[in-house]
């Protein structure tokens, strides 16, 4: 610079800076926005990973009833994103469920699933072996789905009801597919808005091995930790048990080896022959056990019981039960016959408001069936039944 003047080599100097400057601003302003994760703090993100991962534990288990198969849903990753965001990392189809809170909590959950992965489960549900799924997503395999995601999500919000000690209640879980190259996850709400996605690795036997992807908003979120964390501080959250798909068997205790010389073997009349050839006579007596005091934990019946001896209960009689695939039920028809699990001749159950209470024999009277009680239940513990 001279006599105040910039040359030209310091102007392009000082422009070629302010590139520079202003390219760096506007990759810090886009790394920003890309990067969401500091709207929740890392205690934050672990205690949804953590509800998160014994809710969908309780809802695996119950999938894992329904198809007969291991399903394992574990793993959970929390991060903040946009809709938009998420639209752009997976461009391809996918069933989505959204499930509304009706009670206890307020606010909307989406669980994308990949169509790939639906069409296993549908199948599956069917009866089949989920090896040669179907193709395409029809309306009949998206209510098979719309089902499965329903027993799910109810024992998803039991388990809730659990860790958080209060009740919560959903709604029907609404189930559509949805091809995010070319439609939008929501509507009539903004797209760049933060959400909380939970991703979740998912395996059914061997033969899905993918992720669960679930969608929370960033309010209700925030909810969820500061009623858990609050119950955490109080000494008020229950824990859920995990519950195994499948039971091992129970490991059998080790068999402590005798010495040879206190072996022996039983002889011909009613004598014991040890090892070495010698018999000794022995008195075989059954045992005989103190017959059981019921007095000692006798039970009252409510002195106020009269209050409520007109209230209609409805009684029920149970002949057996059957358990069958939906492609079993589509398959019956006039003259089909159904086995049930009770031999002919067994007892019939009877069951007071659902709840069983007795047992008997069906008999006839006049034109209509009727049930002669065998077996029944004492008064009070009839009563407790029924409370």
């Amino acid at each position: 610079m001279n006599n105040g003047v910039l040359s030209q080599e310091e102007i392009d100097a000082l422009l070629r800076s302010a590139t520079l400057q202003d390219d760096s601003s506007q990759q810090e302003a886009t790394a920003g926005h890309d990067n969401l994760d500091y709207l929740l703090s890392d205690i934050e993100k672990d205690t949804l990973g953590e509800l998160g991962n014994m809710a969908m534990g309780a809802a695996a288990t119950a999938l894992s009833t329904l198809l007969n198969t291991r399903v394992e849903i574990t793993a959970p990753q929390v991060e903040i994103i946009t809709y938009q965001m998420l639209e752009n990392r997976y461009p391809m189809p996918f069933v989505l469920v959204e499930v509304d809170y009706t009670s206890g909590l307020h606010g909307t959950n989406l669980f994308v699933i990949q169509n790939q992965d639906a069409l296993i489960i549908a199948d599956l549900m069917m009866g089949n072996d989920g090896s040669n799924p179907p193709q395409e997503l029809d309306e009949f395999y998206l209510s098979t789905v719309a089902e499965a995601m329903n027993q799910m999500m109810g024992s998803a919000a039991t388990a809730m009801s659990q860790i958080l000690a209060g009740r919560v209640e959903i709604g029907p879980p609404r189930t559509r597919t949805i091809n995010l190259a070319s439609e939008k996850l929501v509507t009539g709400q903004d797209e760049q808005a933060p959400v909380i996605l939970i991703t979740f690795s998912m395996q059914i036997g061997n033969l899905v091995n993918s992720h669960l992807l679930q969608l929370i908003p960033l309010d209700l979120g925030r909810k969820l930790v500061e009623q858990m964390l609050s119950d955490i501080n109080k000494g008020e959250m229950l824990s859920v048990p995990e519950t195994p798909a499948y039971i091992p068997e129970p490991e059998l205790a080790p068999v402590i080896q005798q010495p040879i010389q206190d072996q022996v073997s039983r002889g011909g009349n009613g004598g014991v022959q040890s090892m070495a050839g010698e018999t000794k006579k022995v008195t075989v007596q059954p045992v005989e056990f103190a017959p059981l005091d019921k007095g000692g934990a006798k039970a009252e019946m409510p002195q106020n019981l009269d209050l409520i001896m007109d209230v209609p209960l409805q009684i029920t009689v149970e002949l057996g039960k059957s358990r069958k695939t939906i492609k079993e039920i589509l398959t019956l028809g006039p003259g089909s016959v159904v086995e049930l699990d009770k031999l002919a001749g067994e007892p019939v159950d009877v069951l007071v408001n659902g709840k069983l209470v007795a047992k008997g024999e069906v008999v006839v009277i006049d034109e209509n069936f009727g049930v002669r009680i065998t077996d029944i239940v004492s008064p009070m513990e009839r009563f407790g039944k029924l409370t």
